[in-house]
């Protein structure tokens, strides 16, 4: 699944990044102070062990104390091996979008975002029951104890969990509700005032399904051509087909009220921690331990109609998405708000990924 060890001479782009922004963004998951979701877990497929890039953190240290660019580069070539992930790859992007919203229901917010339900339980080999299918990754326990299936979007649409006190916050919009779901995070202008920030807090574990599918399936776009703004202007002009094109995406997320990043942090992902603007990327965390420095080479449109340039940064595996699935996909953050969405929302690209591996014993067998 990784190819052998490559030079990072072979890798085009290298010398011209920012490697001591790079290495800035790997240095978040060194503090003494974090959890990782990752602490205590085996390697992923691609045998990457979190203890190994932890390892690496008092070197990194050395080399931001340095100041230079050419130290934090050093670092890298020093302490890890690029490989190149064996599949095609494939990167979109993703930003924090931000919406008007209200903490109470009235005429004008009337499409909830849900906490997650204190009764949604994880389920692995240990605990699945045999009668739920060996791939559901959750379950609902019900009032006698018994784990039964999550209700799927269209049901949660129709009541499925209502009555629960599971609203966090309502959306004037419906549409806008579900991009929250698909970034995973968004800033809600409250009409009492302030903001309000989510962030992902679970999921139902239904399939995800992407809905510009039916613009295609209708011969209205050809594929890689609908993105986030074709859909959703399609959307606006056609309002009797929302409810029956969201309920094609079965996936369904939940939110919490996110209070430990600051004002000028970016949302937090999956690793707990706040995402950076051009060095987050969203990785199955099947495959990838979260801090894996992975280099993304890609052509990319640069806005506002512009041709496709390179890309070639350096990124950190941060977040997760239930649209990520494969060990050459990829998801990058591109920031917060309109601009940010403007140019998360035309990425659909073919791309190539280069893992750094811990030099070393960094590396368990890919399972």
């Amino acid at each position: 699944m990784l190819s052998p060890p490559l030079s990072f001479s072979d890798l085009p782009g290298w010398a011209q990044d920012d490697h001591r922004a790079a290495l800035a963004a790997f240095l978040r998951h060194c503090g003494d102070d974090v959890a990782l979701p990752e602490a205590g877990r085996p390697a992923g497929r691609l045998g990457i062990s979190p203890a190994a890039l932890r390892h690496a953190c008092h070197a990194g240290a050395g080399a931001m104390a340095d100041g230079s660019d050419a130290a934090a580069r050093r670092f890298f070539e020093t302490m890890f091996e690029p490989r190149r992930v064996l599949a095609d790859g494939f990167v979109t992007g993703y930003f924090e979008p931000e919406y008007p919203g209200s903490r109470h229901r009235d005429a004008v917010h009337a499409t909830p975002l849900l906490r997650r339900p204190e009764n949604l339980v994880a389920l692995d080999d240990a605990n699945r029951p045999a009668h739920l299918p060996s791939d559901a990754p959750f379950a609902l326990r019900d009032p006698d104890g018994a784990l039964v299936l999550p209700p799927d979007r269209g049901e949660i649409m129709d009541g499925a969990l209502s009555g629960h006190g599971l609203e966090l916050v309502w959306l004037t919009d419906p549409v806008d509700a579900f991009y929250v779901h698909v970034q995973g995070s968004a800033r809600i202008r409250l009409k009492e005032g302030g903001v309000l920030r989510v962030g992902y807090a679970g999921k139902t574990g239904h399939p995800y399904s992407p809905i510009g599918r039916v613009m295609i399936e209708r011969g209205l776009a050809e594929p890689g051509t609908v993105t986030m703004d074709v859909l959703r202007g399609w959307l606006a002009e056609n309002p009797a087909e929302i409810d029956g094109v969201l309920r094609r995406n079965r996936s369904y997320i939940f939110f919490r009220e996110v209070t430990e990043a600051g004002p000028d942090d970016g949302p937090v992902g999956a690793a707990g921690l706040p995402l950076v603007a051009g060095r987050s990327l969203a990785v199955d965390a099947a495959f990838h331990a979260y801090g894996t420095p992975v280099f993304v080479s890609a052509d990319l449109p640069a806005g506002d109609g512009r041709p496709a340039r390179p890309f070639r940064r350096l990124m950190v595996a941060d977040d997760t998405g239930s649209a990520i699935i494969g060990a050459a996909r990829g998801d990058i953050f591109f920031g917060s708000g309109r601009q940010a969405g403007a140019r998360a929302g035309s990425v659909q690209h073919r791309a190539d990924m280069v893992v750094l591996v811990p030099r070393g014993a960094g590396r368990e067998a890919p399972r």
